[in-house]
């Protein structure tokens, strides 16, 4: 009787701990990071592809951020570039093979195949209006990798983090509605 009270009691310890410790954690503040989180990241591709973690963290005010969701969502912003890149490199080198000589006749429209398969990847769902900038920088950075691959620099070993300098350089500013808390919610 007196072991089952003492289970009764520590139990209870812990239950309450618990509630205490959510209570301190608005239920708008969590420190995971969820599939609409990665939603929203992509979507800031648009604007920023090299974000710092400080204007990170000022775009997911729910988020708790400690050095694991701040360091998933970095990553997060490296797989978008990764994908980003690929797709440059294969349309420059696509170019090239089709016989393309100057990286200013590389023309990128709002309907090219390019522009389609990179608003498909970080705006699935169309859930916003790709910002005009947007394809400046894809144009860019399809003539720096046209460029690049054209004089053989391709060969060399780092090759890539010329672009990668460039590129950083046409970061925008994120909208201010980004961080608004009802920001998800208008996303599902």
């Amino acid at each position: 009787l007196i072991g089952t009270h003492v289970l009764k009691v520590s139990l209870l310890t812990v239950v309450n701990k618990s509630i205490l410790q959510r209570s301190t954690l608005t239920p708008v503040h969590s420190s995971t990071l969820t599939p609409m989180h990665l939603r929203k990241a992509k979507l800031m591709f648009f604007w920023v592809r090299y974000p710092s973690s400080a204007v990170l963290k000022m775009y997911f005010p729910d988020i708790k951020f400690n050095k694991n969701n701040t360091a998933q969502l970095v990553k997060w912003f490296s797989n978008f570039r990764e994908f980003y890149y690929i797709q440059m490199e294969k349309y420059a080198r696509q170019a090239i093979s089709e016989g393309l000589k100057a990286a200013d006749d590389l023309h990128v429209a709002g309907d090219s195949e390019l522009y389609r398969v990179l608003n498909l990847h970080y705006n699935r769902n169309n859930h916003i209006e790709v910002p005009p900038n947007f394809r400046y920088v894809v144009e860019q950075t399809l003539r720096e990798f046209f460029r690049a691959i054209q004089s053989g620099k391709d060969t060399e070993q780092s090759w890539k983090k010329s672009i990668y300098k460039v590129i950083s350089r046409l970061d925008d500013p994120v909208p201010e509605y980004f961080k608004s808390p009802n920001f998800l919610e208008q996303l599902e």
